[in-house]
């Protein structure tokens, strides 16, 4: 009786893959994510392709250029810059904190229409606060590995 009981409390973990359990987590929702999205647009362009419209409602005049691509720039550039940086520290997530706080700043700073010192300041706060407490929950109460 002992013995059953046992093996229903003992866990046993795969460490050669059991980093990839959340990136499969987030990979699924992401999948999830564009489906939806592709869904949600794909409908629209039909019916405007439809009527003879040639540009979709989002891609039109209206479309500020500047943030979506520098949008773009930024999210390319924040994953390639966690690694470069991760690897000045290795298995710290380093990488990821320092490169999460320039990036939560920037997008903060292209997304304010009005730039006023409180709210800069306050995009500065949330830049080192944010990414600094997911650092912290993630790197040192779970011991994630982090970038």
């Amino acid at each position: 009786m002992e013995s059953g009981l046992s093996s229903l409390l003992s866990v046993s973990i795969d460490f050669e893959t059991s980093h990839l359990f959340f990136p499969h987590i987030i990979h699924w929702l992401m999948g999830g994510l564009f489906a939806l999205i592709l869904v949600f647009n794909v409908a629209p362009f039909l019916v405007a392709v439809r009527r003879g419209e040639r540009t979709l409602p989002i891609l039109g005049e209206s479309m500020d250029k500047f943030r979506f691509f520098g949008t773009l720039a930024l999210i390319v550039a924040y994953f390639y810059l966690m690694s470069v940086v991760g690897n000045f520290f290795p298995y710290t997530g380093y990488g990821f904190l320092f490169v999460s706080m320039a990036f939560l700043f920037l997008m903060s700073l292209m997304y304010m229409h009005t730039r006023t010192k409180r709210k800069v300041i306050m995009a500065a706060i949330n830049a080192l606060v944010a990414p600094s407490l997911a650092w912290f929950i993630l790197a040192k109460l779970f011991q994630i590995t982090l970038p």
